[in-house]
């Protein structure tokens, strides 16, 4: 299994234009590459790290602009990958448990295969260590 600090790593390698979601595209900046990607993200770290999928809101001065997902581990712990996507005005409320969908989404889905395809490739071309229940693999 991958560590969270290895992931949060690998997951802003993987990011870019291409995996964001389209709704948040004119916002997205190298400057900012957590920007309209947490959706796929929470995907792809449900399939990696399973525990459940949470839906919050995005609001600016009281008026919902959008959604946001994020994590909740199978120990309970919250992890957000992409937390720092917001601007100053920008809130994170609520927090709904969510099934993730059979099959990857219906929205995104593009984005979702190509930022998957890059992660779970990091993830298995990345040396195990013996915290990762293997031994080094240093002939590669």
């Amino acid at each position: 299994m991958v560590h969270t600090d290895e992931l949060r790593t690998i997951l802003r390698d993987a990011w870019g234009r291409d995996t964001c979601d389209p709704h948040d595209l004119a916002d997205w900046t190298p400057g900012n590459p957590a920007r309209g990607q947490c959706g796929v993200t929470a995907l792809v770290v449900h399939e990696l790290l399973g525990g459940s999928l949470v839906l919050g809101e995005v609001m600016v001065a009281g008026t919902r602009v959008g959604h946001h997902y994020w994590n909740r581990l199978p120990d309970g712990r919250e992890v957000d990958f992409t937390a720092d996507q917001f601007r100053p005005e920008e809130t994170v409320t609520g927090g709904v448990l969510q099934q993730p969908p059979a099959g990857g989404p219906r929205r995104c889905r593009e984005q979702w295969e190509l930022l998957r395809g890059r992660v779970l490739a990091a993830v298995q071309g990345r040396p195990r260590s013996v915290t990762d229940g293997g031994t080094p693999n240093r002939a590669r």
